[in-house]
């Protein structure tokens, strides 16, 4: 899927088949529902979840949090915008 057609993906409302946990949870909290993207990469021991779970500790202003898992994940905490380290990410682990 290209990041035009995950997009618009985003005016469904539910994700699409076939998404990897950490693109799911992205698309997950593009729609506001952070506690559920947080569930789906909470245990993901997997670089892209990791990554993944780290800026969703960085959204939610648990910076700490964030820092340790991007650690974890081989990244060095990310201080871009939010929207731009979203679009990054969804940009680099699309399935």
């Amino acid at each position: 899927m290209d990041i035009t057609a995950f997009h618009a993906s985003l005016d469904r409302d539910a994700p699409p088949a076939a998404l990897s946990a950490p693109v799911e949870a992205l698309w997950w909290d593009a729609k506001g529902e952070w506690s559920r993207a947080h569930a789906l990469v909470d245990e993901l021991e997997t670089p892209e979840g990791m990554a993944v779970h780290a800026y969703l500790h960085r959204k939610e202003g648990e910076h700490w949090n964030a820092d340790y898992w991007y650690r974890r994940a081989g990244r060095q905490f990310c201080r871009a915008q939010l929207a731009d380290e979203w679009q990054a990410l969804v940009a680099g682990l699309r399935s």
